[in-house]
Order: structure tokens, then sequence, then C-alpha cells
């Protein structure tokens, strides 16, 4: 069921109770607890924090962890049946935020239970309660009287009733059979393609907002959750540009609430112009131009002639190389203040239309400004760190902790990993273009990651891989002669642990909505090929499966998609 009113549906149900929070290992996940945490801690109600990174993961923790009434899952759940899946007492409430799509009928429906904390119109096409539930207790209590009734009947009637009793079980199983056909169809056309919804760290900041308890850290968090979803294709541009405008009006409302005091400790939002730029900021601009996706595919800079309009760029701007190849912010300041500006001017010349655009950016009293995108990829590359003695949780707790002001060196920290990131999934892009990696099966273009051809381990980990394939599809539909790449979408696979291999599949580059169809497809593929396949993390555009099928599953896979 659907929870409209967040207040009194929500928040004030956890007044005096201890709540479990499943969070799930994403950076809108994170975002949306931290606001929740601010919250739970404001008004002094316990909880227990666990974050989860799959399916059998949720329930194994759900399993271990001490019984509570109430249990909010962020980011994770939605999208199964979580009744059958966790198997709770019936007492137990469960409060779900969750930005994956489709979600599961079930939830929707349940009328106890189960309460998605968003409106009825964030969810797509459901189908109706009749066409997808249906009590049959009905038709066998009609079935048990004319069994009863037909007992004491004369000798000579009984043979028409029989007739028509097995006249009339014969339509109702035909109904049945007709029934469960489109419940079957229906099902389908609801749930073969998964998608994101409205970040959850949106809607967690609009309970903030409905207690009175925001303020502007709060509405920061909430930005960094919606960007992420945007940086890693998560939703569509209107989506973001959507959201935004609800968070900049907070923003201008907050803004103005705030005690100005000391001008070096006030936290200042601002949404301004930008450039589609990763970490140019703290980085050089030589540097930020090679290693971004849209500037690197739009240019070609994996070749020698992209590398030479790269070099004319920066002349056609009047950026000295000496400039270029050092810090941003140690960069002479009249080329500071014009960049964006010069910028845009060449951006039609160079092909690189789109990419001004808008963003909020954060700044903390004289400290460096940072915009949301620069915490996004420092959250990721801390997230998803391989760094020897750490754990995914520590590794949790650090990105969690980053968000902090206090913390401000852990997000620094972590936004020279992203650098490194960004730089070994470029090398990574180059190496397979150049190397013409990539082949076609037909209907998709598929490429298969060899063990120990990744220099950066991190590179194989969900999100990171998600940014890497993408700039994948993207240079390669860049550097093809073929019309046809970008209406193809491309399968990757990559070494998961020994014998298990992680497959992702992408959308086509031509299609302007983050759709995703691959799930539904790697599970009908997985059926007609019969091998064991698993579906562990909550995005079904990944799966596992064994490293001997992988021939066979592509196989099946292109019938199922031919």
């Amino acid at each position: 069921m659907y929870v409209q009113d967040l207040k009194s549906g929500f928040y004030d149900l956890l007044v005096g109770k201890r709540a479990i929070i499943f969070v799930n290992y994403d950076v809108d996940a994170i975002c949306a607890f931290k606001i929740l945490q601010h919250l739970l801690k404001y008004d002094d109600i316990l909880f227990t924090m666990v974050p989860v990174q799959g399916v059998s993961d949720l329930k194994r923790e759900f399993e271990e962890t001490p019984n509570e009434n109430v249990v909010i899952l962020i980011n994770c759940g939605g999208s199964i049946d979580i009744v059958e899946e966790l198997q709770p007492d019936p007492d137990v409430v469960f409060f779900v935020v969750d930005s994956h799509r489709p979600t599961d009928v079930c939830n929707i429906y349940s009328q106890s239970q189960i309460r998605l904390l968003r409106k009825i119109e964030d969810d797509e096409n459901v189908p109706e309660f009749e066409t997808i539930f249906r009590d049959d207790d009905e038709d066998e209590n009609v079935d048990s009287a004319h069994s009863s009734g037909s007992e004491g009947d004369e000798p000579e009637g009984r043979h028409e009733k029989r007739a028509r009793k097995t006249e009339e079980s014969i339509m109702k199983q035909r109904d049945k059979r007709l029934w469960e056909e489109t419940r079957n169809r229906t099902l389908f056309e609801y749930s073969q393609f998964s998608y994101y919804g409205r970040s959850s760290s949106a809607i967690v900041f609009e309970v903030a907002w409905k207690v009175s308890k925001d303020n502007l850290e709060l509405l920061w968090w909430a930005v960094v959750g919606l960007t992420e979803q945007l940086i890693l294709d998560k939703i569509e541009s209107h989506q973001f540009i959507l959201e935004a405008g609800n968070l900049q009006t907070h923003m201008l409302r907050l803004s103005h609430q705030q005690d100005k005091g000391d001008s070096g400790s006030v936290m200042r939002i601002t949404f301004e112009k930008d450039l589609q730029l990763s970490l140019y900021r703290h980085w050089s601009i030589e540097s930020s131009l090679f290693n971004t996706r849209f500037t690197a595919c739009k240019l070609k800079i994996w070749s020698l002639n992209g590398e030479r309009r790269l070099q004319q760029l920066l002349a056609d701007m009047g950026i000295p190389i000496a400039q270029s190849k050092q810090k941003f912010c140690a960069m002479d300041l009249q080329l500071r203040h014009e960049f964006c500006d010069k910028m845009e001017m060449q951006a039609v010349k160079y092909g690189l239309d789109g990419i001004g655009c808008e963003s909020f950016t954060l700044q903390c009293g004289y400290r460096q400004r940072y915009s949301a995108s620069d915490v996004v990829f420092s959250l990721v590359a801390l997230l998803e760190s391989t760094e020897s003695g750490r754990s995914s949780k520590i590794n949790f707790m650090d990105t969690l902790d980053s968000l902090s002001r206090v913390k401000r060196p852990l997000l620094e920290a972590g936004i020279s990993r992203a650098k490194d990131l960004l730089e070994n999934i470029f090398q990574f892009v180059r190496n397979t273009i150049t190397m013409g990696l990539i082949h076609s099966a037909g209907p998709f273009l598929y490429l298969t990651v060899q063990e120990g051809l990744v220099n950066c381990s991190q590179l194989l980990k969900p999100h990171c891989l998600g940014m890497l394939t993408r700039f994948v599809l993207e240079a390669y539909v860049a550097s093809s002669k073929s019309r046809r790449s970008a209406t193809q979408p491309l399968v990757i696979s990559a070494p998961y642990m020994e014998g298990i291999r992680l497959l992702l599949g992408i959308p086509p580059i031509k299609e302007d909505s983050p759709r995703n169809f691959f799930g539904k497809a790697f599970e009908n593929a997985a059926e007609r090929s019969q091998i064991e396949a698993f579906s562990e993390l909550f995005d079904t555009s990944y799966i596992l499966i064994k490293a001997e099928d992988q021939d066979r599953f592509f196989d099946a896979l292109i019938k199922v998609l031919q």
C-alpha cells in the first residue's frame, strides 16, 4: 500500500519504537539514510542500520538481526515480494523507500505489512488488482454445493445434472485458463523493463521538511543522491530537471532562513551554470577533458587525431599548455573565471553541444567549492574501493562519514581515488577500442573482459562496471562506421570470482530512455539454456553465471532478442 502522508503515515509511527534499517550499497541510499539518521537522532528514536548488497544478503541479515516490529528498507526490497522472500512475523511492518522499478505487485496491494513511501503516480502502468489476483474459493464452494446437492437426486436425474456439472466445470477451467494467460501477459508487460523512479534521498528529505526539521545540510545530501542518479545514467535528464527545480525551491527558502553568522563557517548551496567535465575543479583541465566520457567520445581522444583536436581546442580557448596541465585552482585567476564561457563558445565548432549545464555547488565558508557531481564521484570511489585490508562494510561506513562536513579529509581522499578510477576507465576504453575487443552477436554487442586484462580490480565492481560499460558503448558508437551500432545494446561479461562471471546489459545509445530490458531477457535466456543464473543485485540488469555456461547463455540470449 502507498503512504500518502509521510508524517502521519510514516514518521509519527516511529516515535517510541526501535527500527531496523536496511540500506543498499549505493550513493542515493546512503544519502537517504544520512538524512533519516539525522531525524531519528533528533527525536531519540532507536535504530539499527544494516548495509545489504543483494537479495540473498538481505534475507540473511534479516534472519540474523534481532526481530523488531518496524523495518525500513532503503533502495532495497521494493522490486521483490518482501513477505514471500523474508517470511516475517505477521506484526512486522515494512516501510519501503526504493527507487528501483517496477515495484512488485504484491508489495503494492499489501494492505498491512508493506507500506511504500511514495505517491501512487510514481509507479507506471500498475495492473488492476482483479487482473492479477483471483480468489478460487468461491468456485470450489460452488462445486462442493453441486456435489452435495446431487447426492439426493432421483436416479433418473443424475445423468443430466452430472452432464451440466461437467459442462460448468469445463467452462470454469476455460475461464481460469484465459484469466491466467491474461495475467501472465499483463505481468510481463508491467515488468519487462527495469528503470529508476524518484530519488530515495529526495523522498526522505521531504519527510524532514514535513516534520519541520530540514536544513541546508540535509538538502545537500538530497542533492547528492539525486545527482548520483543522473551521473550513473539511472534517470533521464528531464527527471533530474524536475526534481532539481523542487530542491532549488527548498534551497532558496532555507538559504533565506539561515543565520548568516560568521561568513567563514556559513554553508552555501547555489544552483548555477556549470560544465559536464568530471572533477575539473580538483584536477587539471587537460586531465578532466581527457577522462570525461562526454568530451572523450565527442573528440575521440583515444586516437591521435582526437588528441590533436583537444590541443587545438585549448589553443582556441587561449589557454596555454602549461596552464592546462596544472590544477584548476592554481590557474591564472582570469582564465578560471572565463573558462566556462570560453568552453561554451567553442562547443559548436568541436561538436561539444550540450557541454554546458546547471548544477548544485556547495561552499562551506572559505573552503574549496564542490559540485554535486564531484561528491558523487568521490562517494562511488570510496564505496567500491578495493584497497587491501578493507571490507565492503568499512567502505560503506567511510562513504557515509564522508558526507559530514567534519570529515572533509575523507571526501578529499575519495576525490583523489575518483581521479585514478576515471583514468583507469579511460585507459580500458582506449585499449578496448584500439584492440577491437567489442564483437557483434547480431541483436546485441558483447565484450568479454578476460582475467588480467583490467589493471584496476575496482573497475569490476557493479557501479564502476556500469560507468565503464556506458563509456565503452559510447566510444564504440563514436568510432564505428556502422550506423547500426547506435541501435545495438551492449552486454559486458567480467570476472566476478573464480569460475563466476558478472554480466551487465545496457540499452542502445539511440534510446533516450535508460529503461533496461535485459532483466527479463537474461531470465528468459537462462530458462532457454537451462543454466543456473543468479540475479543477486537489486538491479536486475546484472546477473551472475558460471564461466563455463557463458557461450550457451549467449546463444540463448541471441534467440531471445531476435
